[in-house]
């Protein structure tokens, strides 16, 4: 069992650590890296999890997706261009490569329906900022 939580404490560090870096870097996405964060410090300590969403990094980016509120509109926008234009380097990459190509459209696709439709859209004023 001590494997596991390790395992777990590592994913969520990993998870912190790329999420940072995304938050600041516009080409990299949080959002996907701080729920594995999330994920990673909620089966591995108590302790970690509940500093984990005391962090500005979580109000910002989580806290209203994880309670079933939705996403604003601007942290929608900033994902699906985000997932855009690292998807469009993946695609112009694989110019040769017929199947990567569709898949890869495939799943921006899908990526977008999801953001546009299948995630509430809140107003700012009801987000949880501090």
């Amino acid at each position: 069992m001590k494997l596991k939580k390790a395992m777990y404490l590592a994913l969520g560090f990993l998870g912190l650590a790329l999420g940072a870096v995304g938050a600041v870097l516009p080409l990299l996405p949080a959002f996907p890296f701080l729920l594995l964060a999330a994920f990673g410090f909620g089966k591995s300590s108590e302790k970690l999890d509940a500093w984990f969403k005391n962090t500005r990094l979580y109000r910002e980016n989580l806290a209203d997706y994880v309670a079933g509120k939705g996403m604003t509109r601007k942290t929608k926008l900033r994902i699906m261009v985000t997932v855009t234009l690292l998807m469009a380097v993946g695609f112009a990459m694989m110019h040769a490569v017929l199947i990567g190509r569709i898949v890869l459209g495939a799943v921006w696709v899908f990526h977008i329906l999801y953001f546009t439709f299948g995630v509430r859209t809140i107003p700012a004023g009801e987000a949880c900022r501090d």
